[in-house]
C-alpha cells in the first residue's frame, strides 16, 4: 500500500543548546562501508548548497513492493521513471535499486541512467538519502542525519535508514553524523547560510522527542554550515506522512527570494497556515540581512503540489495534475521565477498520492 493509503487504514490505530539525553540511538553504519568520520560541516568549512548550484549528478530510489498496492507499484515505476528519464536528459541520474527489481527499473529507465543494487524499503531519496555539503575547494561530504521511517509511521525501515552510508560508500564520500531525526524534505536552502524549515515538523515528537527548538536550531547549523534559520509555523494540511514537511509549501528560488503557496479561501485551514508562514518571511531577514522578495503561487490542486519541485542542471521539473485549471498558473509563475531553466510539467499523481512530489524522490550532488 502507498503511504496515504496506509494511513487513510491506519489513523483509529533560555535554553541550553547541548544534545538532549534523549537523543535518538545512533546508527550503526559500519555494515554499509561508508567512513564515518568526526566534527561537523559547519565546524570544518562545509555548508549545503542551494539547489540550483551546479550538478554533478542526481540520486534516486527505484520504488519497490513495501508501500505500494500491487495495482499501483507499476504507475508509481512509471512516474519515477519518467521523472529520472527527463532528468538525464540535462545531468547524469543513479538510481539506487533492490537486487529483485533490476530487470524492472532497466526496461524503463533511459540506458543513461546508472542503476546500483542496495536493500530499500521505500523510493523517497530526499528524505532518507545522502544530503552533501561541500567546501569552498569544492570538497564534499555526506550530512549523516538520523532517519526514522517518518516519526515510525512506516516499519520496516532499517535499509532505508542505512541508505545514506550506502549512498556514501557507493560515492566514497566521507560521513558525519548526527542523531538528529531529520528528513531532506524539512529544509530548504538558499546557499548563502539561510535555511527554512517548519516547527510542526523538526519538533514534532515523533521525530525529536527531548529536543528543544534552541538545540534542534543548533544543530541544524553546525551540521549544515548555516548561518540562520527561519521557522515557518507548519506546512500544509492535511500532511499525516511528513508532517509539515517544508517543500511543500516553500521554496527559495534565489538568495533573498521565496516562493510560497497560498490560498484564500475561507474554511480552508491552509488559509491560515500559508497566511502564517507569509507573515514570518515579511517580519524577518535572511542570513546577510537581505528581507525577502515573497513570489506567491496558488494552491490549486488536491492531487499534486507545484512547490515540490526539482531544480536540476538547465531546468525545474515540476509535479502536474494534467488539469490545465490546475496547472497553468503555478507553471507559469515558476517560468517567470526560473527564466533561465526550462520549466517541464510532469505527471505527479502517483507520486502525491505516496504523499510526495518530484522535490521528494530526487536529491543532487553538488558538482566540483
Amino acid at each position: 500500500m502507498n503511504r496515504r493509503y496506509f494511513l487513510a487504514g491506519a489513523t483509529a490505530a533560555g535554553v541550553s543548546t547541548a544534545l538532549p539525553s534523549s537523543a535518538a540511538k545512533s546508527i550503526d553504519y559500519t555494515q554499509t562501508g561508508a567512513q564515518v568520520i568526526g566534527g561537523s560541516a559547519g565546524q570544518d568549512g562545509y555548508m549545503f548548497p542551494a539547489e540550483w548550484a551546479r550538478h554533478e549528478q542526481t540520486l534516486m530510489q527505484f520504488p519497490s513492493p513495501q508501500n505500494w498496492p500491487r495495482r499501483q507499484l507499476k504507475a508509481a515505476r512509471k512516474e519515477w521513471a519518467n521523472v529520472a528519464n527527463l532528468v538525464a536528459e540535462y545531468e547524469p541520474v543513479t538510481m539506487a535499486v533492490r537486487p529483485q527489481d533490476h530487470a524492472a527499473a532497466q526496461a524503463m529507465l533511459s540506458n543513461q541512467i546508472k542503476l546500483i543494487e542496495m536493500p530499500l524499503n521505500d523510493a523517497w531519496s530526499r528524505d532518507s538519502g545522502p544530503m552533501i555539503v561541500q567546501n569552498r575547494a569544492g570538497d564534499r561530504r555526506i550530512a549523516g542525519f538520523t532517519f526514522n521511517g517518518w516519526g515510525n509511521k512506516f516499519p520496516p525501515y532499517s535499509a532505508d535508514q542505512l541508505a545514506k552510508g550506502r549512498f556514501a560508500a557507493h560515492l566514497d564520500m566521507p560521513m558525519y553524523q548526527s542523531d538528529l531525526v531529520l528528513e531532506g524534505g524539512a529544509v530548504a536552502f538558499d546557499g548563502q547560510g539561510t535555511i527554512l524549515t517548519t516547527e510542526e515538523c523538526l519538533l514534532h515528537k515523533n521525530r525529536n522527542p527531548g529536543w528543544t527548538k534552541a538545540q534542534v536550531e543548533a544543530e541544524l547549523k553546525t551540521q549544515l554550515g548555516a548561518d540562520k534559520v527561519i521557522w515557518l509555523p507548519k506546512g500544509l494540511t492535511p500532511d499525516p506522512i511528513t508532517d509539515g514537511h517544508v517543500d511543500g509549501i516553500a521554496a527559495f528560488a534565489a538568495p533573498g527570494v521565496v516562493l510560497l503557496h497560498t490560498i484564500h479561501e475561507a474554511g480552508d485551514p491552509n488559509t491560515a497556515i500559508t497566511a502564517a508562514a507569509k507573515r514570518v518571511l515579511e517580519n524577518t531577514t535572511d542570513a546577510r540581512g537581505r528581507r525577502f522578495e515573497i513570489i506567491e503561487i496558488p494552491l490549486t490542486s488536491f492531487d499534486v503540489v507545484h512547490m515540490n519541485f526539482y531544480i536540476c542542471n538547465g531546468a525545474v521539473v515540476v509535479p502536474i495534475s494534467g488539469k490545465p485549471s490546475e496547472d497553468n498558473t503555478p507553471l507559469a509563475i515558476i517560468r517567470e521565477a526560473f527564466p533561465r531553466h526550462k520549466v517541464h510539467g510532469v505527471s505527479g499523481r502517483m507520486i502525491g498520492g505516496g504523499g510526495g512530489g518530484v522535490h521528494c524522490i530526487t536529491q543532487q550532488i553538488p558538482a566540483v
